[in-house]
This record gives C-alpha cells, structure tokens and sequence, in this order.
C-alpha cells in the first residue's frame, strides 16, 4: 500500500519553530503602469522590402531614429518594430517606435515629418496617440464631406487704387490705432480707427503694429495672445498666430511667412515661424543656438548678449540665423537645414543677405593665426564669390545698397601698439565679373554711412574726433564720369568708368544720421536723440540747395515709399516708465524740400509706420519716366489744378448749399407767422403788434458833454 502524504496540519507541526514571528508583507517591485502612450511614435511611408531584406531595413530605420533620442528598448522589445506581412514576409510599409522619454517622440515626430528616406520615400511621424483615435471611427461606406461655401477673400491690394496715389501710415498713441491717408494740399484723413472693435469691446492693438514689406497686411500684437492679421478696405481680421508674449514679428520680403519673436530665454519655442496663407507652424526655434552662450559666463552677463537675430533671403527660399562659428540656413520648402548641414564660418561676427540676390556677406575676426576677413558667399551652392583678407582689424560693419550691386564695409583697425584707431571702406562691386574689391582710406572716424537707395553715391558722416559736435559729410559716386571737349566739329564726349570718386564734402555740421530720400538726389543731415539738437538739413545733391528745419527731441525719421514727405517722430516706449519729455510727444510731416504740411501732438505717442508701397515698375521704366518728366509735369500739374478746382467748386456748392438752406427756413418761418396772425390777434384780444399806428413814437434827444477844456489866451 503507497504511503499516504502528510497533510498540511501535519507539515506544519513538523516545521513548527522554524517560522519568524515577522508578519509576512510582500511588496513585489512591479514595474509602472503606463496608461498614455506619449512616448511612442508611428513612422509611415517606409519601403515595403522583401522578406531577405527586412533586417537591413531595420538596421537603417534604427540609426535613424536612435539619433534623436534613446529608445525604451527591452529584453524582449528593442525600441522599434516593423511589422510584417505573414504570409510573404514583406514590411507593410511603417513602423512603431518607442522612447525613453516624451520629449523625443515630440522631437522624432518634427524632424522625422517631411525626411527624404531616398528619391521614393518621404516620412511621415504621427504620435501613437493620435492614431488611437482612428479606432473609434465608424466603419461603412466613406461619405465625401460637402465643400464650404465659397468665401471671397479681402483685396489687400485694395488701396493702392486711391485716386490720388496717396501713401498711408498708422499710429499708436494711447489706446488708440489710427490709419490714416497722407495729402500733402490737406490735413491726413482718417480711414480706420478700429470702429469695429470698440463697438465689440475688443482692444484692436495692445502692443506694437507691423505693416507687411508689401504693405498687403497690417499685424497687431497682443501679448497674452499672439499675432493677429488685418487686410482688405475694411480692415478685416484675416488669421491669427498663437504665441504668448510676443513682442516683435518679422515678415519675410514676399509675404509668404511670419516669424514671431518673444524674450522668454527659456522658452525651447520662444521664435515660431507660421505660413501666413495657412496659419500652420513651420517650425520653432528656441531664443539661443544651442552652444551660441559660453557656458564660462555668469547669468548676468548672459542676460547682457542679445539673442543673434534671424534674417529672410529677398525671394524667401532661405531663413538663416548666426549660431557659434555657424551660419544656418533653413530651407524654406521644408525649413530644414540646406543640404542638412550649417554653414561654417570660423569665428563668424555678423552676416547680412544681399536685398535682391541669393547671396550673403559675413566677417569673421582674426583667429589662429589667420587674418581677418569678409567672405561673399553664393546659396544654394555655397560658392564663395570672393574674400578679402583684413589685417589689424578691431571691428567691421555692413551695409548693402538697397539693389544688391555694392556692399560698403566699414573696418575699424589698429596700429599695433592697439592705442590708435583709424578707418577704411572696403567698396564691393557685386554686378562685375570676380566681384572686384576698392579700398578708400578715410583719415577721420566714420560715425555713420548711407547708401542712395538705388543710385551709385553713398554718404558718410566722418570728423576727426568720434565725439566732435561739428562733423563732415562727404559724397562719393562709384562711378567716375570724364567728359572730353570736342575738337572742331567733333562733338564732346563722355566716358564713364568704375572708380569711385569724391564728389564733395560739407564742413561744420551738427548731425549723426543720414536719411537718403528714397527717390533718391535728396538727403536729410539729421541730429538725432535726447542729446542732439533736433536739427534738420534737408540738402538736394544735384541742385545743391539746403534748407534748415528743427524738431526738437526727434527721435526718428521715416520717409514715405514715395519719397515726397518725411515725418519725424518724438515717441515714447510702450513698455511704460516715465518719460520725461511727454510734452514733445508726436510728429510732423514735411516735403522732401523742407516745408512742414501737418503737425500732432499727443501725451502719450508710441510708434508712427508707413504703409509700404511696392514697387510696379522696372529700373528701365523708372530711367524712362525720369528722362521724361518734363510731359509728365504738364499732366500732374493739369491734375491738381483740376483738383484744386474741384474742391473749390466743392466748398462752393456747400456754402450755396447752406445759403439756400438759410433762405428757405427763413421764408418758411415767415409763412407760418403770417398763416398765425388771426390767431395771434385773437390771443391778444384784438391787439396787432406789427400794426405801427398801435404805437406812439416820441422822439428825445439827449446832449452829453464827453469833456470839456478852457484855455486861456494871451
């Protein structure tokens, strides 16, 4: 018979002794419970590879993705997996993939969207999260949603169909927003104060506005919020950028991009650039490249660097910002890095792109040994047209003509004891074969220096002394025109060649800016800031006549797209503080020849802009108007004289208007006191106040002796 096992009571008095008195309280270590799935992401669009192929797919995927961030890989799990297909063992085309953290599968899911795999396969990453969603969806026969009615969108182009060519501006004072059409025979008009939202109770604009380069939008910044966007003849809300704290935007030169910019250091998207048809994010930008800040400085001198700003290329194909010994240059299709690499620039200071080429200019410092130097680079191929080796140098500056043909750079150098401090131009002819390169020493320092928008001078402040009062401004031409006399019947010749030549200066006068007008000929000597004088120079470089005005406290100019009126500014920051000169608050509008149209002022100015105007005509239709202006005075002369009528037969006919309003309320009254008179006598009991004979008419005359003198005669 087998033996019978012992039961369980029997076990335990056999072990009796053997157990602690320690209460048994397991606390196994179960890993956590992972309720969202914000870590993982699904790549699509992958190649669909056969089944002998799939692990060298997987190797490709894997080191693409692990350079984003580590993966949550596992014993049994490696981060990634593309499932297949059972039967033939083929990929189906997509892939899960899993990391450690969240910030990488947000991170994977930007940089992964949009990434050529090869010529055949663009990316696309969503988050796990969002396909969730999809199962949830009804199954059955898709039904194609009906289409929205059709909504004509504003004309922003509208006003450039005023009548009379005028140019427009805006203004913040206060609380208000006010645009406004400048003519210079009248005061401006007003064409919209934000109407519509006061009597909505919405604030039109808390911040500061920025019109578009081509004038089509006007954008309003309201912190807390974000961007809005106006256009058309009624100034209609036309799309908003969501961006908390911003205080400044950027468009891009074609209107087809805003950048949006606010000061939080912190921020990882403290920049966004927004597509401005759509209103979708292209992409965001932390304030800093990462590694721009030395890791050495202290906190407040890291709040002392001004974060490197941001520059579009003229046709917007290109965004680029200065990073350490970088340029980099995003793409604009995917706004990704060109070619996927940063530009390299070893020591790099400042760059700047050219106004109307895809081209960029950059200087960097002497460093290891090498000379300082200002590269001309060409995009996309990265060509560098030119450099020019600098030595010595202590500091440079850039500065384009307004049509990209030449580039001044001002180099600040050292003797080599580094005490003495003296300046040159290096003069860029970017339209000639080899981008050949002028050097025009300048004995004095050069405080300041401005190209004429699309003519061949520029202008440069320069005295002997950076802090003189009395200063020089000299003219130079970039090209140097030789005229030979005729000899018998021959006829005088002239010849014209690239060499820069100085034209004239004038001594003695008390400014630090230059405004070239930009029709170009005229320029503003301004003396600028709470400590200059205010003093205006409007000087003609052909003509050579000058008229002197003054604003006091000017704190800026701005000429209209025309060129035909100016404005100087005393405004006050929108920040808030106190500011001491209150009382000088506003503007003033002048002719480009010195004679003042139209004087605000206000309490509180904070910002005047005009509305930019494009540009319609070529530069052969421009010479070609220029040549002959003479025709085409006789038609604008004809037309402000039949404006000038106009409105005179307009007062007229109002002043009739109201005369013959006057007379008929008069003859109107004097009927209705005569259909009054019975009733009027009846009331009086018989008594008729007109009737003369009811009264007696005395006459009295009165003598009064005003003075009185007696002389007495000998």
């Amino acid at each position: 018979m087998a033996p019978t096992e012992p039961s369980l009571e029997e076990e335990s008095a056999a072990l009796d002794g053997y157990f602690s008195d320690t209460p048994l309280a397991p606390k196994p270590n179960y890993p956590t419970l992972r309720e969202t799935f914000e870590t993982a992401v699904i790549i699509t669009n992958l190649p669909k590879a056969p089944a002998a192929k799939v692990e060298k797919l997987t190797k490709v995927v894997n080191r693409l993705v692990s350079k984003i961030g580590p993966l949550a890989a596992t014993d049994e799990f490696s981060g990634l997996q593309l499932p297949c297909d059972p039967d033939s063992g083929k990929t189906l085309g997509f892939a899960f993939v899993e990391y450690q953290t969240a910030e990488s599968a947000v991170q994977a899911v930007k940089s992964l969207t949009g990434y050529a795999l090869d010529k055949n396969h663009t990316l696309t990453a969503i988050p796990y999260t969002k396909a969730t969603e999809l199962q949830n969806v009804e199954t059955g026969e898709f039904q194609e949603p009906e289409p929205a009615p059709f909504k004509e969108k504003p004309n922003t182009s509208k006003w450039l169909e005023d009548d009379g060519q005028r140019d427009q501006f805006i203004i913040r004072q206060a609380r208000e927003t006010i645009v406004s059409w400048n003519d210079a025979r009248n005061p401006p008009v007003v064409d919209y104060d934000g109407a519509r939202e006061k009597e909505a109770g919405v604030a039109w604009c808390e911040y500061y506005v920025q019109w578009s380069p081509e004038g089509s939008y006007l954008a309003t910044l309201v912190p807390s919020k974000g961007v809005i966007l106006w256009g058309g003849e009624k100034y209609e809300k036309l799309q908003r950028f969501p961006h908390s704290g911003v205080d400044r935007v950027i468009f891009s030169p074609c209107e087809n991009f805003i950048l949006t910019l606010s000061n939080h250091r912190e921020d990882p998207e403290a920049i966004k650039v927004f597509n401005i048809a759509t209103g979708k994010l292209q992409r965001a930008f932390p304030l800093f490249p990462k590694g721009f800040l030395d890791e050495k400085l202290s906190p407040q001198e890291k709040a002392q660097i001004p974060p490197p700003a941001f520059q579009w290329s003229h046709d917007d194909k290109f965004l680029a910002r200065m990073g350490k010994d970088i340029i980099s240059i995003y793409d604009t299709t995917t706004f990704k890095l060109l070619d996927s690499r940063s530009l390299l620039a070893d020591g790099i200071k400042e760059f700047q792109f050219s106004p109307k080429s895809n081209i960029l200019a950059c200087w960097s410092p002497e460093k290891n040994n090498q000379p300082a130097h200002v590269d001309i680079i060409e995009l996309p191929s990265r060509k560098k047209l030119r450099q020019k080796n600098l030595f010595n140098v202590t500091a440079c500056s850039m500065v384009w003509q307004n049509d990209g043909t030449y580039l001044a750079v001002k180099v600040t150098r050292h003797t080599k004891s580094k005490k003495t401090f003296y300046n040159n131009l290096e003069l860029f002819r970017l339209e000639e074969q080899g981008v050949p390169v002028e050097m025009l020493d300048i004995k004095d320092a050069v405080m300041a220096l401005a190209w004429e928008p699309s003519g061949n001078k520029f202008a440069m402040i320069h005295a002997e002394n950076p802090s003189s009062t009395k200063v020089n401004v000299s003219f130079y031409n970039m090209k140097k025109t030789t005229i030979t006399p005729g000899v018998g019947k021959k006829k005088q010749t002239q010849t014209v060649t690239n060499e820069v030549n100085l034209m004239e200066t004038l001594p003695g006068k008390q400014c630090n800016c230059l405004f070239w007008s930009p029709a170009g000929e005229n320029i503003i000597l301004a003396s600028l800031g709470d400590s200059a004088s205010g003093q205006l120079e409007f000087y003609n470089v052909k003509t050579k006549s000058l008229v002197v005005k003054e604003h006091y406290r000017c704190n800026q100019l701005l000429w209209d797209p025309s060129g035909r009126t100016v404005a100087t500014i005393v405004s006050q920051p929108i920040q808030g503080g106190h500011f001491k000169f209150a009382m000088d608050n506003g503007y003033i509008l002048w002719t480009f020849q010195g004679k003042q149209l139209h004087q605000a002022s206000f309490e509180t100015f904070y910002q005047f802009q005009w509305r930019p105007r494009p540009s319609l005509l070529t530069k052969s239709q421009k010479n070609k108007i220029v040549k002959n202006l003479k025709k085409y005075e006789m038609e604008f002369d004809k037309a402000d004289k039949e404006l000038a009528l106009k409105l005179k037969l307009e007062a007229t006919s109002a002043k009739r208007a109201l005369r013959t309003e006057f007379r008929n309320r008069l003859a109107r009254l004097r009927q209705l006191k005569v259909q009054q008179k019975e009733e009027q006598i009846a009331l009086y009991n018989g008594y008729d106040s007109d009737d003369e004979s009811n009264y007696v008419t005395k006459e009295v005359s009165i003598e009064t002796i005003i003075s009185s003198k007696e002389e007495v005669v000998a």
